[in-house]
């Protein structure tokens, strides 16, 4: 019995190269305005969690723009390279075993999975942030040492981000295995 070593050596044509970079570059979009419209809501929600850490992170943008301007800005460099390379291994998955037509399709609609799941776990870690002050107690020398005047909304916007990430961390796993099994049942239908 022979084992494929094709996911640690990939094996694809230029054309399919081509195709797993444009497939990153939509991503990157996606992605990319998605931060935007994230980080815009949760400025609403905590301004200091910007002006009290964010921009200190970012502290190479333009400080004489809008907090607003410099929000968007952060919003699309946080998360572009998340889209990237998960609109990539949407690509590698697809690709080499559908027509670009087909894997283009069912690449939107595993973005669409990987943003939903974002968005839910977001949300979930709003709801779930710690709120009471006997639950903030473990953020309170960071919050301290930021000068942060509403601990409970910055906690939460902080809960809200993170479980972002790992809603499209888990949406990503979930749409490129749902991508994987689909390439096998798109393959076998054209082969009828």
């Amino acid at each position: 019995m022979r084992v494929s070593t094709d996911w640690l050596y990939p094996r694809f044509t230029w054309r399919q190269g081509l195709g797993m970079m444009g497939f990153g570059l939509v991503g990157a979009g996606i992605a990319g305005a998605y931060g935007i419209l994230h980080d815009q809501v949760t400025f609403t929600l905590s301004p200091e969690y910007f002006t009290h850490f964010k921009f200190d992170q970012f502290d190479y943008l333009d400080d004489a723009l809008s907090p607003r301007v410099r929000v968007a800005q952060i919003g699309f460099l946080a998360t572009w390279w998340v889209g990237f390379f998960a609109g990539w291994f949407m690509g590698r998955v697809t690709l080499p075993h559908l027509p670009a037509a087909t894997a283009a399709r069912q690449a939107l609609r595993a973005v669409s999975v990987m943003l939903g799941l974002a968005l839910a776990s977001g949300l979930a870690g709003g709801v779930f942030a710690p709120q009471n002050p006997d639950r903030l107690q473990a953020w309170q020398a960071f919050l301290d040492l930021r000068g942060v005047t509403d601990p409970a909304a910055f906690v939460r916007v902080g809960w809200i981000h993170n479980g972002s990430y790992l809603g499209a961390l888990l949406g990503l796993i979930i749409a490129l295995l749902w991508l994987r099994r689909g390439r096998h049942q798109g393959s076998s239908t054209q082969a009828k």
